[in-house]
């Protein structure tokens, strides 16, 4: 029996979608499509090897059985992907969650790359993920699936290789058994190796909250840039987990009012602000933020129009589509969450004069302190948190101006600034690099 031949082009189509291949892109096809957008805005000089921002270095498939509780076994999908190392280590988040696929993984690698670079992280872009529902799973069946995973990737993994770090479904205790699995390889400890860790095992002061910190944070410079105070200011924010959850505090913290909050178990506003710290003690209690005292309920897609003067994604890729862009009621989007606009949905954005700071900027508040973490691990000296936070919003600042500054410089949108720069950096230490062999 012979088997079809199937040409490496072929291939390529088939692992690699093109964007024009759905009328709305899924994520891999959002960044092939945001990178075709940024290409005649880079040095010609450094045209000739775009073709690196198009191609993942290294995709690794794995399989991760395990032993459930009931004495069955289980096969999950993982992977590692590692899109780009000229600037550094691969660094990106590991995700659990049950639609991760391939592509997603890739394109989640890729903005890591992107977004090392526009806040000039030493780092590549990579990104980690298994497909399954972390909530169906026991705790000791977690860490079998942890434990598992981990050693199935170990060969990408290392301290100057690639860095892993929390996502979706993943946290502190699961950065944990992923460092010590990888340490008993080695036959000694290695905090490096992952961040995003328990602060007793060589985790930050500030980690846990640094996304947020850093959209708050960016959410200021941006409001100031356009005339207003982000004290008073209304907001909504969708996605209420680690990034949701620490953005609301900060900013009802810094004055502003959290009229809106949607996660997958529900949808509530106030008209006059959320008490955020209600809400949390409400959802911590029943898992839910249905019947959250001093708020009301209401539909999903009517969320999206809730009036307000800053809207947060911060839940999952391709949330905010040209439906949802055509209705939205505010004058900024912060992109806490990665990749949550599609490309269409951004030119109905800029048409209807909406400012959207880019996720490659917004949220790179984590993998900056996971910078910092990574930096104590090797000295073994560690900071107080207030140095971690003034630090945090230091970069985030300076990372934040350069983009606004060739935004107005060169007439383009905050994005496709963001990406002159991410790209630059990244294709400039590509061609000095050169090829090996």
């Amino acid at each position: 029996m012979s088997l079809p031949q199937v040409t490496l082009m072929e291939a390529k189509t088939r692992i690699l979608p093109t964007y024009a291949r759905s009328a709305e892109a899924g994520a891999w096809e959002t960044y092939l499509a945001q990178v075709e957008r940024v290409a005649p805005l880079l040095p010609k000089d450094l045209l000739r090897y775009i073709e690196t921002l198009r191609q993942p270095k290294r995709c690794l498939i794995v399989d991760v059985p395990i032993r459930l509780d009931s004495g069955a076994y289980a096969h999950f999908e993982g992977y590692r992907v590692q899109h780009n190392m000229s600037r550094g280590p691969g660094k990106g988040g590991l995700r659990y969650h049950p639609e991760v696929s391939l592509p997603e993984v890739m394109a989640l690698a890729a903005w890591m790359t992107v977004k090392n670079a526009v806040v000039n992280l030493p780092y590549g872009g990579a990104k980690g993920g298994v497909r399954v529902a972390p909530d169906a799973l026991s705790r000791a069946e977690l860490e079998r699936l942890t434990r598992r995973y981990a050693s199935e990737i170990a060969v990408l993994l290392g301290p100057d290789r690639d860095v892993p770090a929390p996502d979706v479904g993943t946290d502190e205790q699961v950065m944990a058994w992923i460092m010590d699995t990888y340490s008993m390889g080695q036959g000694s400890t290695v905090l490096g190796v992952v961040t995003g860790k328990p602060v007793s095992m060589g985790g930050s002061l500030g980690r846990r909250d640094a996304t947020g910190r850093g959209v708050v944070t960016i959410a200021r410079e941006a409001m100031g840039k356009l005339g207003a105070a982000l004290e008073g200011a209304r907001v909504a924010i969708q996605g209420f987990g680690n990034v949701g959850d620490a953005a609301a505090r900060l900013f009802s913290a810094a004055g502003a009012k959290v009229v809106a909050l949607q996660d997958h178990t529900g949808s509530i506003a106030n008209e006059s602000g959320l008490n955020v710290g209600a809400v949390r003690a409400h959802r911590a209690a029943g898992g839910t933020l249905a019947g959250a005292p001093e708020a009301r309920a209401i539909d999903a897609e009517t969320f999206w129009q809730t009036p307000c003067d800053i809207f947060v994604p911060a839940a999952l890729e391709g949330q905010l589509n040209v439906a949802r862009a055509a209705t939205l009621a505010c004058r900024l989007v912060v992109e806490g969450a990665n990749g949550p606009t599609t490309p269409e949905a951004d030119d109905v954005l800029r048409e209807r004069g909406i400012t959207i700071v880019p996720d490659v900027l917004a949220n790179a508040g984590g993998v900056t302190v996971s910078y910092f973490e990574w930096v104590q691990d090797f000295s073994s000296f560690f900071w107080s948190e207030a140095d971690v936070n003034s630090n945090l919003e230091r970069i985030m600042r300076e990372a934040f101006r350069a983009v606004w500054d060739l935004h107005a410089e060169r007439r383009i949108p905050l994005r496709t600034a963001a990406y002159v720069i991410g790209c630059t950096r990244v294709l400039e230490a590509h061609a000095v690099r050169g090829l090996y062999p």
